[in-house]
């Protein structure tokens, strides 16, 4: 019997809010999410561990090529920690190396925490994608290596407790890029002196970005392709935090040119440009001379 035909991919423009399911790679889940909408291009914006849930942003077409913007961006994730375990990942996914007693209140959780707030040198786990010559960390550790790593400098704006049981731990962390969560959640067990790993992480924020507005593979799956299509935002969410610029006609057909315009502003500021018709051109940066000049555009059949 013959496999049934797929449709030819679509070239579609846009940004979906995933709510990331659990036990798959961020990848796997861009994958699914490319095939229910049949697009022929799309990317994500940065990793977030399979056994982390929460917002992904999914870039389609056009859209990819403003994905990196939220790589530096600011995150927060509501973590699990589960007290008294310490792991070789420092997740739940990691052998047990040792186990202790645990004898910590509320308040002294609460006083900990408080110390991990603000600026502070992090050493990234083993288990991690960091590289060195060329091959994941991850992927040295799985044989026994142990390398050496240099700490990196992080900033935990906001770490609070959400709740405590005795044993496991929820709390709120809102945190730069580079954090990871599961040296944090170790690090926050051993000033306890128990000892400590990440149980469960989700992710609720990057940027303005809220996992209050994401949607599941699984709701996507039961919604026509109109009703999927309407889900996407615009391809400037990801750079919603810069200014607008409005081109008239002409202006608008010198910048898809590669041509500079004068226009008024601070020199280094990136804008984003549209058309007169409010089509999304790209963006932009002001030059010391008064010049607004093309960074990053996208394709012309997509601005006209």
């Amino acid at each position: 019997m013959n496999a049934p035909r797929r449709m030819p991919s679509r070239q579609l423009d846009g940004v979906l809010l995933l709510d990331k399911p659990l036990g798959v790679s961020s990848n796997t889940a861009l994958q699914m999410a490319r095939r229910l909408f049949n697009a022929a291009k799309a990317g994500h914006t940065g990793t977030l561990d399979p056994l982390a849930t929460g917002l992904l942003p999914l870039c389609f077409g056009e859209a990819t090529k403003f994905a990196g913007e939220l790589l530096d961006a600011d995150k927060a994730y509501r973590a699990t920690l589960r007290l008294g375990i310490t792991t070789s990942t420092a997740d739940a996914e990691g052998e047990i190396l040792i186990t202790r007693e645990v004898g910590v209140s509320e308040a002294q959780l609460c006083e900990v925490l408080e110390r991990f707030r603000g600026e502070q040198d992090q050493l990234p786990p083993m288990y991690s994608a960091l590289k060195r010559d060329g091959k994941p960390l991850y992927e040295y550790a799985r044989l026994g290596i142990e390398l050496e790593r240099q700490p990196r400098r992080i900033c935990i704006h906001r770490v609070a407790l959400v709740s405590f049981n005795g044993l496991d731990a929820l709390i709120d962390v809102d945190c730069s890029k580079g954090t990871y969560i599961r040296t944090l959640a170790a690090d926050i067990g051993e000033a306890l002196g128990c000892g400590a790993h990440l149980q469960a992480l989700r992710r609720t924020r990057v940027a303005d970005l809220q996992v209050a507005d994401t949607v599941t593979i699984d709701h996507l799956k039961v919604l026509s392709q109109p009703e999927q299509d309407a889900l996407l935002l615009p391809m400037d969410t990801l750079i919603a935090n810069l200014s607008c610029a409005e081109l008239n006609e002409e202006e608008s057909l010198r910048m898809r040119q590669g041509q500079a315009i004068p226009w008024l502003g601070n020199a280094g500021e990136r804008l984003r440009m549209f058309s007169s018709s409010h089509r999304f051109l790209g963006i932009g940066t002001l030059t010391t001379d008064g010049l607004l000049q093309a960074q990053r555009l996208v394709a012309q059949s997509v601005s006209l």
